[in-house]
């Protein structure tokens, strides 16, 4: 059912660089329908936000209002509360730990340096809400930004079969958002993006979605900011002899059952480890409610590696760069330090992805598609931008003048030169 690579094979490198591209390729989408959208609803606004989401979700609101989401809230669990309550909690605990410090500089000619953060004014948060609908999402996405002080948080979320997820609400209540908007897909971004009669634009857009969201982001990026373009998610689980293969299957479906797209890799240097891995996978799709979607994603991205050695495992999961990355293995001291590129990593036999989803207290918005290369997870520090400041004393401008003279010269920039020409000009 699932593919498996041995390290030691003279193709194990170009066959792995294989597997990834083409799940990337997998994940690429024609933007031509996405730009129509966003160009349709940059020029017609409400008008066209309202002809998509008739289209494609049967939907012919746009507000959400107190009432109905105070209705719908009743009707939740009130274990689901108090889970989320826990959740909020344990995130906005670990997240208000992260803390900024602005610099301040005075030099040898009394010129003074400095920058400082200042929160973004408005943030727009994407919460899917299509075979499933995230609570956590929520948080995840709102809390940093509450923490930074963001003045503006605004939620979009289409219907699915024309319900709205009561565990949303109650996450969006929990956050203190109150303005929320029943839309999805491209023409959501968009409406973020350029804004309508009804939704001002945001400064920043955040938050998961399926292709085409992930598609209206790349395209819109520039005219706001984003946070990352997410794309399906993705686990990689080390395991040894002390590991218990029942748990490994278990967090390997976990992954696989989020999306078709999703991606699953197992590595191990124990081979009856792996064969166990997989009878175990067997019987617990079985019984999954969502083994559809989890067989596929196993069937067309699951990954089996069989390793050997130390040295060549850190190699391998730093090609990887997984957006979670599991060491369920004994001895995980003698490697974890020596891992410089995934989006989070969990520890030892009990920590499970899963926790790290819900309320460990970290962010769950992570990179994917090896992009942990280069980037980070969501963090308070997402929702700041930085401003710096310089103010020259006149002994400054005097001093550290010619030398810009000489630049701005070398460069052709004579008007640059003259700025400071003008300045230092003995009357």
């Amino acid at each position: 059912m699932i593919k498996t690579l041995d390290s030691k094979k003279k193709n194990f490198d170009k066959l792995l660089d294989k597997l990834l591209f083409n799940r990337k390729n997998k994940i690429k989408l024609n933007s031509v329908i996405v730009l129509k959208i966003i160009k349709d609803v940059k020029r017609d606004g409400d008008k066209s936000l309202l002809k998509y989401e008739r289209k494609f979700s049967k939907n012919n609101s746009i507000v959400v209002k107190k009432k109905n989401i105070e209705k719908n809230i009743k009707t939740l669990n009130p274990k689901v509360k108090k889970s989320i309550d826990l959740a909020y909690s344990r995130i906005f605990k670990f997240h208000s730990k992260q803390k900024f410090k602005n610099i301040f500089y005075k030099d040898y000619l009394k010129n003074k340096l400095y920058y400082k953060y200042i929160s973004i004014d408005s943030v727009g948060i994407y919460v899917p809400g299509g075979t499933a609908s995230y609570p956590s999402t929520v948080l995840m996405n709102a809390i940093p930004a509450i923490i930074a002080r963001v003045k503006r948080i605004v939620m979009v979320s289409p219907k699915n079969k024309g319900k709205l997820n009561p565990g949303v609400l109650y996450a969006a209540k929990k956050c203190g958002i109150r303005e929320i908007y029943s839309i999805g897909g491209a023409q959501a971004i968009a409406a973020l993006t350029y804004g309508t009669k009804t939704i001002s634009k945001v400064n920043k857009i955040i938050g998961p979605g399926n292709l085409y969201v992930a598609t209206a982001k790349k395209e819109i990026f520039g005219d706001v900011g984003i946070d990352m373009i997410a794309g399906p998610s993705e686990i990689t689980v080390v395991g040894d002899k002390s590991s218990n293969p029942d748990w490994i299957a278990a967090d390997l479906i976990a992954q696989a059952e989020h999306d078709e797209l999703s991606q699953s890799i197992f590595i191990s240097k124990e081979k009856k480890l792996i064969a166990n891995v997989k009878d175990s996978l067997i019987k617990q799709l079985k019984v999954l409610p969502r083994r559809f979607i989890a067989s596929k994603s196993l069937k067309n991205n699951g990954i089996f590696i069989f390793n050997r050695s130390e040295k060549e495992l850190i190699k391998i999961i730093n090609k990887i760069a997984p957006e979670h990355l599991e060491l369920n293995i004994k001895n995980y001291k003698k490697i974890v330090n020596k891992i410089n590129n995934a989006g989070s990593i969990f520890i030892g036999k009990y920590s499970t992805e899963a926790v790290g989803d819900y309320l460990a207290g970290t962010n769950h918005v992570l990179p994917t598609s090896g992009s942990a290369k280069f980037s980070s997870g969501l963090s308070v520090y997402d929702f700041y931008k930085r401003i710096s400041y310089i103010n020259l004393s006149k002994k400054g401008i005097e001093t550290l003048g010619p030398s810009v003279i000489t630049l701005a010269n070398f460069e052709g920039l004579e008007g640059h030169a003259k700025s400071i020409e003008l300045r230092i000009r003995r009357k």
